[in-house]
């Protein structure tokens, strides 16, 4: 297939691209170089350096509909990856947040209506699910509301039952669950998933949303706030400063291998021609196996060979406690299985080169 790679010179779309391309398949990839990906050039030199030789690659904005519809020509399907990813700074990043994840996401559906593209793969996230699976010993499955200041600046961080106020036992989500966001940028990966669900249903088209739990690997951008927490903690021992371990670092997480994403995207691009017309499914992506934030750190600096980390007992409003993926339904129905367990995946990353986003130490 020749496949369009939205964001494809980024940390998740450069393995994708090259996955593709080791398979046999065309990927062209269109990419803005944000400089929170990219550094603060956008430095296309950089970008095609993680890219295999001969890709075309088209500098742009997935907001601006002439190039994504130059881009589009030609293509069997698309592989929607370019957004704008973490919490970020503070609430003045959300028109930024809403115009690269939801109106970006909108232009290219309907550039790819009217060329007549009917294979999408999105790229999700768990953070539509706001905290994850909990039980009450009394009242069975519940779902805690945003925790409370007054709880965590005393340090009580563990979500409790809405009805009695018992501790509660975390468990593996699955696709069924409601969709909860507590952040913005949350808001914006759910509204894509439904822009993609309206698209498919007004077109005719297919739509696999790939909901990623917590993605790491070589090539995560360093030193930026719009990073994940594996980034955040491989950027300081590359500094030889401990990790900081926000709250009491026994946030329970799934961590998967940004190899294993891009073979889930490659599986996903290959069923969507047995799809339905006007079908969209989504699909947990993550390891299986859940770790707490606490146990990465450690994990990390060991390998490293840098200083232990540090529990702060800070916390970021907008984050949850708790959230680790079933992804069953991604094995058994698509025969996606991750490749690289934890441990494996730790001690590689701990050594691995990080994407340069404007500092030079580490």
């Amino acid at each position: 297939m020749r496949v369009l790679v939205t964001g494809g010179a980024g940390f998740i779309g450069s393995h994708i691209v090259r996955t593709l391309a080791s398979a046999g398949h065309e990927p062209v990839v269109l990419d803005a170089l944000l400089p929170s990906a990219h550094g603060p050039a956008g430095s296309s030199a950089s970008a095609a350096g993680d890219l295999p030789p001969g890709v075309r690659t088209v500098v742009a904005d997935v907001r601006d509909g002439a190039a994504v519809a130059g881009a589009l020509s030609g293509i069997d399907a698309v592989c929607h990856q370019a957004a704008m990813v973490g919490l970020g700074k503070d609430f003045a990043d959300a028109p930024e947040y809403v115009g690269c994840n939801d109106l970006g996401t909108a232009v290219l559906l309907a550039e790819m209506a009217a060329a007549g593209v009917q294979g999408l793969v999105l790229a999700g996230s768990m953070v539509v699910y706001g905290e994850g699976r909990y039980d009450c010993p009394r009242h069975g499955y519940v779902r805690p509301g945003p925790r409370a200041v007054a709880d965590l600046d005393a340090g009580r961080f563990e979500p409790r039952c809405p009805a009695c106020g018992a501790e509660l036992v975390p468990g593996l989500v699955t696709e069924a669950a409601a969709g909860d966001p507590r952040n913005v940028y949350a808001v914006t990966k759910l509204a894509q998933e439904h822009l993609a669900a309206a698209w498919t249903r007004a077109t005719g088209g297919r739509a696999v949303a790939l909901r990623y739990h917590n993605v790491y690997g070589p090539g995560m951008p360093r030193d930026t706030p719009y990073a994940g927490v594996a980034s955040f903690f491989r950027s300081a021992l590359a500094r030889g400063e401990a990790p900081q371990v926000f709250e009491d670092g026994g946030q329970r997480r799934d961590f998967v291998h940004v190899r294993d994403v891009a073979a889930a995207n490659a599986v996903a691009l290959a069923v969507l021609g047995e799809r339905g017309p006007g079908t969209f499914d989504a699909y947990n992506t993550g390891s299986g196996t859940p770790h707490t934030i606490g146990e990465m750190a450690c994990a990390l600096a060991a390998a490293h060979g840098g200083p232990a980390p540090v529990v702060t007992g800070e916390y970021r409003l907008g984050d949850v406690r708790h959230v680790t993926a079933d992804s069953r339904r991604l094995r058994e129905e698509l025969g996606w299985k991750p490749e690289t367990d934890f441990a494996e995946g730790m001690r590689e990353f701990a050594l691995a080169p990080l994407r340069n986003t404007g500092r030079t130490d580490g």
